[in-house]
């Protein structure tokens, strides 16, 4: 047990252990002590001055960020001293600070404007002209403006321990003090605009949110980000029915405050002018706008026509695509059409993966794992490109709790700059993996699934493993049965079959790097964008975006957690409701498709899904628990996709904003490996 001591803060008596930091303390006891450089997490600044309070027999005020509490203390957060020099403090900070609350992109949300209502003087004792440099631009993202910055440090603080990037410092002294990027007049960095959402002030601003809107004039929806595997959590604020920016500033999700460039900003793809709006059919060499009761039935026709005829179908489903669409297509495919041919692009060996566990308990690692863990080995991945919510967990793990960090890389990789020990090979490292207390395993997609948890198994120490996928829904896609078992074709060989029937595409692009051998296939594509698979199609329906649905995705670590729709693009449908459509037209009775009810027998029937409903309803994350037997070895390739940072497969050619700024493709490996989004 931690020892812990007693102190009273303005009259309640506290308990906390011993080295607590008093402004968490008080905090812990519903007090607030207001500061601004201060930041859980980040590392201790004391440069604001705002967190003075009284500590009785002191001689003066002690700063509340910096203090560990004590046995005895008394101390008082609210007295008159403390106000006044508040008081000072603030009327300091806004000596050169500009009075442009109305157009601030900060009004509402600024914690200057907070305590200064809260604290502050009617008027200002300073008559001198304030000191006033131009805005500027540091990238397509971030914005600066120097005289509204009150140099807490926490832009600086997050870029450099969070993001683990050293792109923002401090120039100069005094009241030319500034806070600079690291190109002189331009950032070269994530883009992931941390330093903005963290700023207390509207200092740093978004190239996308700036003049737009006030944060009470929008509707916030948190839901799940549609592009990697990590399962980040965020909050998208809209006005008159369009998204305008991604935060997470309420910590809802397992990603707490974190997102990457995607998270909070690639969400512009959404209404790209290129949008499907209408169903499309066929008209010699190009396609015409039909209503979407025509599609449906000639769709459903034909399916029946090459159903009745013993054709062969082909089913290619997707990565992006909600538990709850993966599933119906999953059994619409083998009890509507009779077929085993269903793949999707598989960007993790998830069944070797998962049969080299079987029958274990506890050998999965979550997103918190990577936190808590005494050791972390990343094999052949360059994880804060491909993963950065899992290399966010590992550098915080490093920073708060002096973790071990290994990698394992055919390249230089960021967490080589923190990590303990770096090979090529993993038997460089056992010796140092067989001390420690317990370790957890990232296999990446250089990395042999099998081959790796052997090796983790013979150090004789408690191991966790993670086995990495590309996008959104990989692994429930995975979970789902969009596989092909049973002695069904994988994509690969779907595509190489002469005398295909049908191919049904939902959500992919197989066809960007590849050609389809048969000529007679009837082809279907229910897509956002006119892709180079969808220019092959017969039929091409309009589909909603995973902003624009409700329903489950499972995240690398197996977590489920809930979409919630923010938006809704006319035109398009649902890939879940296409599938009712076409089930009904085609005769097919295989349940409500309805995503609250397809989530029940996913519950029923999907091993390790059946997980706690309140759970996910507000908001949280539920661990799966699907070890519990073999898994089949599956044809086909398993192929990671190389995306960066900047890249999410063909969703990421339609986003300004990802295409914009200046690291984009980006590389792995230290550019040894290209970052395309090849899939």
């Amino acid at each position: 047990m931690p020892e812990t001591v007693k102190l009273t803060i303005d009259g309640k008596a506290v308990e906390a252990e011993k080295g607590t930091l008093l402004i968490e303390a008080a905090r812990a006891a519903g007090i607030e002590i207001p500061s601004f450089c201060y930041y859980e997490g980040l590392t201790l600044q004391a440069a604001c001055r705002m967190c003075l309070v009284e500590v009785e027999k002191t001689p003066k005020l002690q700063v509340g960020c910096t203090l560990p509490v004590a046995e005895g203390m008394v101390v008082h957060t609210e007295s008159a001293v403390v106000k006044q020099a508040r008081k000072g403090m603030l009327e300091f900070l806004l000596t050169n600070h500009p009075l442009d609350c109305p157009v601030c992109d900060k009004g509402g949300e600024c914690e200057l404007q907070d305590m200064v209502f809260r604290y502050g003087a009617g008027e200002s004792r300073f008559l001198e002209r304030k000191v006033h440099v131009d805005e500027k631009q540091w990238s397509p993202v971030v914005f600066f403006d120097a005289p509204r910055c009150i140099l807490c440090y926490r832009c600086v603080r997050i870029c450099n321990e969070g993001m683990g990037v050293n792109a923002l410092g401090v120039a100069n002294r005094g009241v030319i003090s500034e806070i600079v990027p690291n190109r002189h007049d331009h950032l070269e960095c994530d883009e992931c605009g941390a330093c903005i959402d963290i700023c207390p002030v509207g200092a740093l601003t978004s190239g996308i949110y700036r003049y737009q809107t006030r944060p009470w004039e929008m509707r916030h929806v948190g839901t799940i980000c549609t592009h990697c595997a990590d399962g980040c959590r965020t909050t998208l604020g809209v006005r008159n029915g369009k998204i305008i920016r991604g935060n997470n500033r309420d910590r809802s999700g397992i990603n707490g405050e974190f997102l990457c460039i995607k998270g909070r900003y690639a969400f512009d793809f959404v209404d790209h002018p290129e949008r499907l709006q209408s169903p499309l059919m066929r008209c010699g060499e190009g396609f015409e706008p039909v209503s979407w009761s025509k599609a449906v039935e000639t769709v459903a026709a034909r399916f029946n026509e090459i159903k009745v005829r013993g054709g062969e179908f082909g089913v290619i489903g997707s990565n992006h695509t909600t538990n709850e669409e993966n599933f119906f297509l999953a059994k619409m495919a083998r009890q509507g059409l009779g077929t085993k041919n269903i793949d999707h692009h598989r960007t993790g060996d998830l069944a070797a993966f998962f049969d080299a566990l079987a029958g274990r308990k506890d050998a999965l690692a979550s997103t918190q794992d990577l936190y808590l863990a005494k050791a972390v080995l990343i094999a052949g991945a360059d994880l804060s490109q491909q993963h950065p919510l899992l290399a966010f967990q590992a550098r915080a793990n490093v920073r708060h709790h002096a973790a071990h960090i290994y990698t394992a890389a055919p390249g230089p990789v960021r967490e080589d700059k923190y990590s303990f020990a770096r090979a090529q090979n993993l038997e460089e490292l056992r010796d140092k993996l067989a001390r420690e207390e317990n370790l957890v395993i990232v296999i990446g997609p250089l990395a042999e699934a099998r081959r790796t948890i052997a090796f983790g198994d013979s150090l004789g120490v408690p191991v966790k493993y993670v086995c990495l996928v590309d996008y959104s829904n990989s692994r429930g896609a995975f979970d789902m049965g969009v596989v092909p078992r049973g002695g069904g074709k994988s994509l690969e060989q779907m595509l190489a079959a002469p005398d295909l029937g049908a191919l049904w595409v939902v959500g992919a692009n197989p066809l960007k790097n590849a050609e389809l051998a048969s000529r007679q296939a009837f082809v279907v594509v229910q897509d956002l964008f006119l892709t180079e698979t969808a220019r092959r199609a017969d039929i091409v329906l309009p589909a909603a975006s995973a902003y624009e649905k409700s329903g489950t995705v499972t995240n690398v670590c197996g977590e489920v957690q809930k979409l919630r729709p923010a938006v809704k693009v006319m035109g398009a449908k649902t890939d879940l409701e296409i599938f009712g459509l076409i089930a009904k037209e085609m005769g097919l009775h295989l349940g409500i498709p309805l995503p609250d009810k397809v989530f029940e027998e996913i519950r029923r029937t999907v091993r390790g899904y059946d997980v706690p409903l309140p759970v996910i309803e507000t908001g949280g994350a539920a661990p799966t628990a699907p070890l519990n037997g073999r898994v089949e070895e599956l044809p086909g390739a398993v192929r990671s996709a190389g995306d960066t940072l900047f890249t999410s497969g063909t969703l990421s050619r339609y986003s300004k904003i990802l295409n914009s700024v200046m690291e984009a493709p980006g590389a792995l490996y230290g550019g040894l490996a290209p970052g395309d989004g090849s899939r």
